[in-house]
């Protein structure tokens, strides 16, 4: 490996594998990609097995957050904040929803100082990104999809009964049914949709799929992975600061250095990047110098601003409309079926004497997974969470929709509640086995405001690098999304109510909070009982943003201020976090850093769209 480099990027996710593979399309131009985690597990391909990957150590960063003014009833009373540690970053991580965000969102941006961020700049970098098929359910606006993009956008095959009721449902309840991602967000009366995700042929395409792997082969691209990168090497001269490389930890211990003879660019994420900042010097003078950093550059607002997205889950029984638990696992093949969960032996060399029960299971699980392997068919093409609404509650932030509802087709299991979204099963349901029992089916309706007005923010801990930063999420700190939360919780209640053959019945109340609010079954809840159980189970959509914003610690050609050299490319430049899932703004983040890094230094792209 060489020791230096015409640029080092820092983290191989959303965005720093996109910014990596287009600027190794010059080949005089040399780059390092430098990456923690490691090639993502054959799992991470199949959209089905999405929770298998958070809570492990190989592929999630596993942070823990202070959830604020929520997660009163959380296992341990705090935040899950999975980040995706891997070649992809969170774009392996997550439950693949492909939403851009509402045209009003960049306009906001624009407006508020980042220049070259509106919404008619950032669409032609949206469209470079994608690579749309279009679908008769998805009623595609064609004037805004790209076909011809490294990254798949389809719509699951087959389509889900409970997803296309979910739509209707909507539709009953006021709301057109549209592209979100087209003109029909700009709908006043709101949209509904099937999900667009970021699959292709009923496999994920994470970052790392559809720009590194293509792009591993050349001989002007390094990527080193089990790399922890410590500090972003600065050096002064009288008032000028310059970033020069990276220093950074491998997986043996061993302390490496690679230098950069034109840019670094941070690209580690709405926590990783205002982490590594601070931790090189880059932030609030008085909390560097509590910590024992030295402060070279006083940037107070870097780890500042921290936005998120919460969504309160709405559970309903629904037996022959949510998909079961076990027809879930029997599609995602044998080894979903092993002990100690399954009925399958734990060891495949024990499958020899099966009874014929379980020998048909099996054979009907290898069947299933093949369907899924060759034709990209069947429930394992999808992460459940398979439909959405968006509208505006009328409660302000009248730029854009302020609020959407996903949809979730089965009801998971008590282990996956309690180990991955840390939700008591014992507390949130009466009889918790039997609810959830995996032959019986259940839906989620996920109510979601998506201008959220609180902050949080991202702080060291400690100067060692391996120490994870402390990470404040502050929800509901200002008492805007708690009123806007109940307003959207009541929205899906009627939808609920809307549901085809006469509703789905009433959510799932925890009888604790059943009996403190003296909530009778079948009773309306009312608003003080909605929000009780936002602040008790609420849950993160892991959709943090913002924390390097633009204006306040990067310029809008995405530079950090008073420091040469050095930028930030990821979902915490967002100047404020996007109406809707956050991922394929953070994919065009990384396509627009890298035409502005090439217009600035000369590198030429196959394709320049600004």
């Amino acid at each position: 490996m060489e020791s230096t480099y015409d640029y080092v990027i820092v983290g191989a996710g959303s965005a720093g594998a996109v910014v990596a593979a287009r600027l190794s399309e010059d080949p005089d131009v040399r780059v390092c990609l430098l990456e923690a985690g490691g090639p993502p597990p054959p799992s991470e391909l199949v959209p089905a097995a999405v929770a298998s990957l958070q809570n492990d150590p190989a592929t999630d960063w596993m942070y823990n957050g202070d959830p604020g003014g929520v997660g009163k009833g959380l296992i341990g009373g705090q935040m899950m904040v999975p980040r995706g540690k891997m070649l992809g970053g969170s774009s392996g991580l997550n439950y693949m929803a492909y939403v851009r965000g509402h045209p009003g969102d960049f306009d906001a941006w624009a407006a508020g100082g980042a220049d070259g961020w509106s919404y008619e700049d950032v669409l032609p970098y949206f469209r470079k990104a994608e690579g749309f098929v279009d679908s008769p359910e998805l009623h595609a606006d064609p004037d805004v999809h790209g076909h011809d993009g490294p990254v798949g956008v389809s719509v699951r095959q087959p389509i889900l009964r409970a997803s296309n009721q979910f739509v209707e449902a909507a539709g009953a309840a006021g709301m057109k049914q549209g592209d979100y991602n087209g003109r029909d967000r700009l709908s006043p009366e709101g949209v509904a949709s099937l999900f667009q995700t970021t699959t292709k042929d009923g496999r994920r395409t994470s970052t790392f799929h559809a720009y590194l792997e293509p792009a591993m082969d050349r001989g002007n691209l390094t990527v080193v992975t089990g790399a922890l990168v410590e500090r972003v090497l600065l050096e002064t001269d009288g008032d000028e600061v310059r970033a020069t490389g990276v220093a950074y930890r491998t997986e043996d211990g061993t302390s490496e250095e690679v230098a950069a003879s034109t840019e670094v660019v941070v690209c580690a994420g709405a926590i990783g990047s205002p982490h590594l900042l601070l931790l090189s010097g880059i932030g609030a003078r008085d909390e560097l110098t509590a910590v024992g950093v030295d402060c070279v550059v006083d940037l107070p607002d870097v780890g500042r601003h921290l936005k998120d997205h919460l969504h309160t889950p709405l559970m309903f029984a629904a037996d022959g409309i949510g998909e079961t638990m076990t027809e879930v696992a029997m599609s995602l093949g044998p080894d979903a079926l092993r002990a100690p969960a399954g009925p399958l032996p734990a060891d495949p060399a024990d499958d020899a004497d099966l009874p014929e029960p379980l020998a048909a299971a099996k054979a009907e699980a290898e069947r299933r997974i093949a369907e899924w392997f060759t034709t990209g068919r069947g429930l394992a093409s999808s992460s459940l969470y398979d439909a959405v609404a968006f509208f505006s509650t009328g409660l302000g932030d009248e730029h854009t929709h302020d609020a959407q509802i996903g949809f979730l087709a089965t009801g998971y299991t008590p282990p996956i509640w309690e180990n991955v979204f840390r939700l008591p099963a014992s507390a949130f349901f009466e009889d918790p086995e039997s609810f959830l029992d995996p032959t019986r089916g259940q839906v989620v309706v996920l109510p979601n405001p998506v201008q959220p007005h609180s902050e949080g923010s991202v702080t060291l801990a400690s100067a060692d690098p391996a120490v994870p930063p402390r990470i404040e999420l502050n929800y509901f700190d200002d008492p805007h999304d708690v009123t806007v939360m109940v307003a959207v919780m009541r929205r899906a209640l009627e939808v609920a109510k809307a549901w085809p053959g006469g509703g789905l019945g009433e959510p799932v109340i925890p009888p604790h909070l059943a009996q403190a609010h003296g909530h009778l079954a079948g009773a309306e809840p009312s608003d003080a009982l909605l929000e009780d159980l936002a602040r008790h189970y609420a849950l993160t959509v892991y959709h943090e943003t913002s924390t390097c914003r633009i204006g306040d610690v990067v310029d809008p050609r995405l530079r950090v201020h008073g420091i040469e050299a050095l930028r930030v490319a990821d979902a915490s430049v967002m100047p404020n976090v996007v109406s809707g899932n956050t991922n394929a703004a953070a994919i065009m983040i990384g396509e627009k850093a890298a035409e502005l890094i090439a217009t600035d230094n000369g590198v030429h792209l196959h394709e320049v769209v600004g």
